[in-house]
């Protein structure tokens, strides 16, 4: 059924569940992912890796790989010149383009097992594996450091000899692995916590885990004499890796066109370049194209997983229930470089409530592991982890409801946040009302069974976007967007443009654009993609219409305030409607030639506004005291989507991110030996969720409109992974008695601890 919006218009597709428009080609395999790119007379390229966590290098001797038969190309840290020490986004992060060209190559050190010391690219697979074996690097072994904690020792290995800790006055005068101190200060802490009649105080931990995306890191790039560049990569912001690979080669921007090919999966981790330097490096070097693929082995140890930390909180509370204190010291992880994504932990931590009196404190810090990229709600699933089931903990002492417990302190419009902000209508408070109202919530449990309910928040961003429509000659509209689709962007900009233009869905026809076909856009991440990209489609639209009435004023020989655009055609208002026909797109696509030529409109724009969005999850679950594992019975998820243009596609967020944070809670961890090395780089020992590990996941929609957007969308795909953590330890706690502060609750972990209870029966 039709909806009339305030701006005038009918909405016939924003909100119904449409097609899909690249289905067909992603169910029968038409679809082209990174790894399916070719071209002629390509060459095959592969990297060698270090054996090492931490190893000065010596020297790289490629001689005898170079004089290798069907070798074309090798490639060192010699072939990248060094950059400034210059921070740049990514994402919801930062990095520096000094660690940027010394993570695609190696330079001073080897940092992590897995880091890129040399490349080749020779004619066959075969002959690149033998050339790698040919190339001499002389290493000298140095200590190594895993663990976060133990990282920032005074007497720990140090990695880099030049990195001062930034936010501590005065200035360091040595160098540690600690990058920065970021604090957050809201009201007065000591002052809260004096009119607390309750205080918990935990610590916790988390291991990294991965984004777990199937399709592996794949480029294929293409440089001819004159330096004029084509590659084709799986990547969640084509115009980044543009900027990256010519600043990392000294190329002209202009020079390089990267073409986004469909990615399968990416959730954060594929808004950083690894191959894609190095294939336009090799090509270069031998004149002929050069593809690159990941194993999934060099997946695990050489691509950035999220962090691990350590977290410390401590909340208070009046005996009513008030939260009158939050404090937070947290230390992640950022692997072999700066930049973990403590800052959004930092800043999220307490956000879903109404705290008069909040500390925050985070640590970025390096360590001999991978350098960590983003993954879904960057640090927010940590830090809101420990503070979820420290309210928990909180309601049990007090004898509160949960659910209640969190309305009570739930963030509101007006709300204050301790990173700054005043909110806008946010949607807490009605997402725990959905869950309270299930009948999930009151199912009775049996023993070993126990539920929990944990709320989350991810603040969301905007940024700069581009996206064109063109009218063609019949009366078809094609669509380009500069933002990768990796949940359906395509579909939803599709729906936005019938809805602006009045004219069927299935008259618009999607694509997304490459570098060289639209202005500079900013990845697809941070749930920004159809919050912005639609955005950009109205204002294309705005002049599509605006062009369409000025040439029919012309035709007509009316004035500009005599015509307008209703219902998909321009119509002559007042004294002319009766003797002027209204005119649709297809009319005018018709007579385009003879009233002005062709018709577009362009959208370009720096998307402002992005409501946060807040969910609140529930969750059953049953725990095997003979053995320790967990099985997930039941889940819920009830979030605020603004306003969602597709629901299915809004659905399918919610759920895979709460199937991912089953995974983050319950059996995904990377897991070191005291040599350095990852033991589990592969999807048979580093345990995902499957679909037989989870149930069907409930959605329930919330809508509380953007009032910054035009259809009061607000980005969807960070929050969803963000309850789950805390949400499963409180149902852990309800099942067993015990409360668990690492992660992951994995089997073993939670054998040993009913055994040390003597809960199992066993003891």
């Amino acid at each position: 059924m039709a909806e009339t919006l305030t701006n005038g218009h009918t909405q016939n597709y924003v909100g119904t569940r449409t097609i899909r428009p690249d289905g067909v080609d992603k169910v029968t395999g038409r679809a082209r992912f990174g790894a399916d790119f070719s071209l002629p007379g390509q060459l095959i390229g592969r990297v060698l890796r270090s054996p090492h966590p931490h190893a000065r290098i010596v020297s790289i001797d490629t001689s005898k790989a170079e004089a290798l038969p069907g070798v074309k190309a090798v490639i060192t840290r010699d072939d990248f010149a060094d950059q400034p020490s210059e921070f740049i986004p990514a994402g919801e992060m930062m990095m520096n383009y000094k660690d940027v060209v010394r993570n695609v190559m190696a330079r001073e050190k080897a940092l992590y097992e897995g880091h890129a010391v040399a490349a080749v690219a020779a004619t066959s697979t075969a002959i690149a594996r033998r050339a790698l074996k040919l190339i001499d690097v002389k290493y000298e072994v140095l200590p190594h450091v895993i663990d976060v904690v133990e990282a920032m020792k005074p007497g720990a290995p140090l990695l880099h000899d030049d990195l001062f800790t930034v936010g501590v006055e005065p200035k360091p005068d040595k160098p540690s692995n600690v990058a920065k101190r970021i604090e957050i200060a809201l009201g007065d802490i000591e002052a809260g916590f004096k009119k607390a009649d309750v205080v918990v105080e935990r610590e916790f931990k988390t291991a990294p885990v991965h984004q777990g995306y199937i399709e592996p890191h794949a480029a294929l790039a293409s440089v001819s004499e004159d330096g004029s560049t084509e590659l084709w990569c799986c990547t969640q912001g084509h115009f980044i890796v543009r900027a990256h690979c010519a600043r990392l080669l000294g190329l002209d921007i202009s020079k390089i066109r990267v073409t986004a090919s469909e990615i399968g999966g990416g959730f954060g981790g594929k808004t950083v370049v690894y191959l894609e330097p190095l294939a336009i490096a090799l090509s270069r070097k031998a004149k002929r194209p050069v593809k690159m693929v990941m194993s999934r082995e060099e997946v695990f140890k050489a691509s950035g997983p999220t962090s691990g930390a350590t977290v410390k909180v401590k909340m208070g509370a009046t005996k009513d229930g008030k939260f009158v204190a939050g404090f937070a010291e947290l230390k992640y992880q950022a692997g072999a470089f700066q930049g973990s994504p403590v800052q959004p932990g930092v800043m999220c931590a307490y956000a879903p409530y109404d705290i008069e009196n909040v500390k925050v404190i985070g640590y970025d810090v390096v360590s001999n592991r991978p350098k960590v990229a983003a993954y879904r709600a960057p640090g927010a699933p940590i830090s809101e982890f420990a503070v979820e089931s420290v309210v928990d903990e909180i309601a049990k002492k007090l004898g509160l409801d949960p659910i209640e417990l969190r309305m009570m302190n739930a963030a509101r419009e007006g709300t204050k946040a301790a990173y700054g902000p005043k909110f806008g209508p946010i949607g807490l408070e009605e997402t725990l009302n959905s869950i309270k109202k299930t009948e999930h919530w009151n199912t009775p449990l049996r023993k070993w069974q126990g539920r929990g309910v944990a709320s989350g928040f991810w603040f969301n961003i905007g940024g700069e976007t581009c996206a064109s429509l063109t009218i063609n000659e019949d009366g078809t509209v094609s669509l380009m967007a500069g933002t990768p689709d990796i949940g359906g962007l395509r579909a939803s900009l599709s729906m936005v443009a019938a809805d602006e233009l009045g004219i069927p869905y299935d008259k618009v026809r999607p694509i997304i654009g490459d570098t060289g076909s639209l202005g500079f856009t900013f990845l697809t991440g941070g749930s920004r993609s159809a919050f912005s990209g639609s955005m950009a489609i109205v204002e294309a639209a705005k002049q599509i219409k605006a062009e369409l009435c000025a040439r029919a004023a012309k035709l007509w020989e009316l004035k500009p305030d005599q015509v307008e655009f209703a219902g998909g055609s321009v119509k002559a208002v007042g004294a002319g409607s009766e003797k002027f026909k209204p005119m649709s797109i297809a009319d005018f696509a018709k007579i385009a030639g003879k009233t002005g030529g062709p018709i577009g409109g362009y959208g370009r724009i720096n998307a402002q506004g992005a409501g946060p969005s807040l969910g609140t999850h529930l969750v059953d679950l049953e725990v095997d005291p003979e053995t320790g594992r967990v099985t997930i019975l039941r889940y819920t998820v009830a979030q605020d989507a603004g306003r969602a243009i597709h629901p299915s596609y809004v659905e399918g967020q919610f759920q895979g991110g709460a199937v991912q944070g089953i995974g983050w809670a319950l059996n995904e961890e990377y897991i070191y030996g005291e040599d350095g090395k990852l033991q589990n780089a592969g999807f048979l020992d580093y345990r995902m969720p499957v679909a037989s590990d989870v149930p069907m996941i409930d959605a329930i929609l919330v809508e509380v409109a953007n009032p910054k957007h035009p259809y009061g969308v607000r980005g969807v795909g960070e929050t969803p992974i963000v309850p789950p953590l805390g949400a499963i330890a409180n149902a852990m706690e309800a099942a067993t008695g015990i409360r668990f502060t690492e992660l992951p609750m994995s089997p073993p972990k939670v054998l040993k601890a009913l055994k040390d209870k003597g809960a199992n029966g066993k003891n």
